[in-house]
């Protein structure tokens, strides 16, 4: 076999770049000075570039990667930012999908910078090309998933559902979340161009497409959402602030938000809640539904959505439900144990219906983005439940900060 000096210079950069020392955030400046020769670069690309690696529970290394060419159906993304979910803290802390090493991050947007020779259009027709401003959803699932291939709108069901930093390391491609400077956008993945929206509405379209899929899912069964009809959204973090801002949105004109804490209780009415009852405040769960009766005619919400991911407040919420209501689980993406409910009381008595959310379908994208730009219309400050801004290196601290519920949505930018 044949080698050109070019070939050689490609080898030793590679090897080089494999051996270097991992590096921690605290570390990063170490880590900027390159031991190898400097790198060429494709135009404006360069050859290396940095990302988050997960190598363990609480285990975050900074590390540099050669940045490979992109194929013909392929797009190239500069990371612009990326909002901190709690399924980013879940793989954080314990890694329960066993996913490491891996560069979590899916609430990101970025800037096009290079577009395979087969891609001319976004996953909605929209002209695609560098330097417009996008955001990613699901990629196409498995042709073998037998639940995408019966029913296309439930594909978000399938086992193997992909998603952009929820996907394994790989030998030849490790920009595959956007907790990095890059991110390579795969063959058969849903993306959308997004000009006209800010970077901070940019990164909230993931998380308003979990609650627009929620609202969905809950007209789905029966439910009857309309002016007249009182809500409860149980649980005021980023989600649940992001469910009370869809549901005011679509026109429920009674919302009653229901968490601990006072700072984000108070967000909850500028999100749309009319009522907010911190649970402290009750010596138990039959006060509270006492509370939620005195708001409701005296026999509680129409429907509630359950967005804390605490076993305990769900079961609670069917004491808070009128007979003939309903609930949404939102919160649980993650197993967080086993709770007690009274099939008798809370559910056939009441004859309450109870659904299930799990995450979206790329098509929804679309209509979160437009739930967006309709809340900033109607006076709610979508861009405000993005409290703190760090920058990749100290990524670290952007997890503390979200798992001390400081805030309510952090943000991590590629390029600070």
């Amino acid at each position: 076999m044949q080698f050109t000096r070019d070939d050689i210079d490609r080898i030793v950069r590679e090897v080089v770049t494999q051996s270097r020392p991992a590096t921690t955030a605290g570390t990063q400046a170490a880590a900027s000075e390159r031991t190898s020769a400097p790198a060429k670069t494709r135009g404006t690309v360069p050859a290396y570039a940095r990302a988050a690696v997960l190598t363990g529970p609480k285990q975050v290394e900074i590390r540099e990667f050669p940045l490979r060419a992109i194929g013909p159906d392929e797009i190239l993304v500069k990371v612009e930012a990326c909002g901190v979910c709690g399924t980013d803290v879940h793989c954080y802390n314990s890694d329960p999908f066993g996913l490491a090493p891996v560069v979590l991050g899916h609430e990101g947007t970025g800037v096009v910078i290079e577009v395979g020779k087969n891609i001319k259009m976004d996953s909605v027709g929209k002209p695609i090309v560098p330097g417009d401003r996008i955001v990613t959803s699901l990629m196409e699932t498995s042709e073998a998933c037998m639940i995408a291939k019966y029913n296309p709108l439930k594909a978000n069901l399938c086992d193997d559902m992909r998603i952009y930093g929820l996907l394994p390391d790989e030998p030849d491609n490790h920009f595959n979340g956007y907790f990095g400077e890059y991110l390579i956008i795969r063959p058969g993945s849903s993306v959308f161009v997004v000009n006209d929206m800010s970077l901070e509405l940019r990164t909230l379209i993931e998380p308003a497409a979990v609650g627009c899929h929620a609202l969905e899912r809950a007209k789905s069964c029966g439910a009857t959402l309309n002016f007249r009809t009182r809500v409860i959204v149980q649980g005021c973090g980023p989600i649940g602030l992001m469910m009370l801002a869809v549901l005011r949105t679509y026109g429920i004109n009674t919302l009653i938000a229901i968490d601990g804490n006072p700072g984000r209780l108070e967000l909850a009415r500028k999100m749309g809640a009319d009522e907010t009852l911190n649970y402290r405040d009750f010596a138990g769960i039959d006060e509270l539904a006492d509370a939620v009766n005195g708001m409701t005619k005296g026999v509680g919400a129409h429907f509630g959505f359950q967005v804390t991911g605490v076993p305990a407040a769900f079961s609670n919420l069917f004491k808070c439900i009128r007979r003939g209501g309903g609930i949404c689980e939102v919160g649980h993406f993650v197993d967080g144990g086993e709770c007690k409910i009274n099939p008798h009381l809370d559910i056939c008595r009441k004859e309450i219906t109870v659904t299930g959310s799990w995450a979206y379908n790329s098509f929804e994208y679309p209509n979160a983005y437009h739930f967006l730009q309709r809340a900033e219309r109607i006076g709610l400050p979508m861009s405000s439940l993005i409290t703190h801004r760090f920058p990749l290196d100290q990524i670290e601290e952007a997890f503390a900060t979200n798992i001390r519920q400081e805030g309510v949505k952090i943000m991590v930018e590629a390029g600070s």
